[in-house]
């Protein structure tokens, strides 16, 4: 029996799976519907070279450009695909698909409100644009249990806010404006990371850390430039892979 054929309708059926996806988490803006989409093509998109699974951490992003502002912590869920290429090297993407960056610490703008201006008129301000970002790595593993990742990171925003936020008397006001006509609709930059596998097999969870810096100027207000970065630490945990043999690399 040709083995060789018959894993190749197999990888085909994984690589059109993968782009369905891929498709509609960029143009789907509900994040339940994709978790539960990519929870159902586990089994499929999971193939002997291709690892798929579900991403989840924390990151702290940062305003490169902005020198008042202050770090903002977010968490951030998606998915990613393990493409094996050759031996212990892969090509790394996916999908985030609940992510912001953004910062916080700034001082706060005119809101064009009289009253609203003299409230926060000593508060704080701070900003959270969401993205749907995707990484296209170069994945290099070590011994199959350390990693090194690094390519470009390209990102499709879906809004932006500002949150005004000044503490008073005993409690604490704040009030929230849309900005998404302030911001480009695409950022990208460049992205590292390093990572561990928690046991020696092909697909199996890992940890690790990743740092994103943006090369784009996002902001669309003249005289005025941002530029994206965060520093994450994340889980990631392949997901649909049935009752099939786990392999191993030597």
């Amino acid at each position: 029996m040709d083995t060789k054929n018959n894993k190749r309708p197999e990888y085909r059926k994984g690589i059109r799976s993968m782009a369905f996806l891929l498709f509609f988490s960029l143009f789907t803006p509900v994040v339940d519907g994709q978790v539960l989409i990519s929870l159902l093509l586990g089994d499929e998109l999971n193939s002997p070279k291709i690892e798929f699974g579900l991403m989840g951490g924390i990151n702290r992003s940062y305003f490169l450009d902005v020198e008042t502002s202050e770090g903002l912590n977010n968490l951030n869920l998606g998915f990613y695909f393990h493409i094996n290429l050759k031996e212990s090297s892969f090509l790394s993407t996916g999908v985030l698909v609940k992510s912001n960056v953004g910062a916080t610490g700034m001082p706060v703008y005119p809101i064009g409100d009289d009253d609203l201006d003299d409230v926060f008129k000593d508060g704080t301000l701070t900003t959270k644009i969401s993205y749907f970002y995707v990484p296209i790595l170069f994945h290099q593993r070590f011994n199959n249990s350390w990693y090194l990742e690094g390519g470009l990171q390209a990102g499709l925003r879906s809004k932006a806010r500002d949150y005004f936020d000044k503490d008073y008397y005993e409690g604490e006001l704040d009030y929230k404006m849309d900005v998404g006509d302030q911001y480009a609709r695409l950022d990208a930059g460049l992205f590292a990371g390093v990572g561990y596998k928690f046991k020696k097999e092909l697909k199996s969870m890992s940890v690790g850390i990743n740092y994103y810096y943006g090369l784009v100027n996002v902001s669309k207000v003249p005289d005025v430039t941002i530029k994206n970065s965060y520093i994450n630490v994340f889980v990631k945990i392949p997901i649909g892979l049935g009752e099939s043999k786990k392999e191993t690399q030597e």
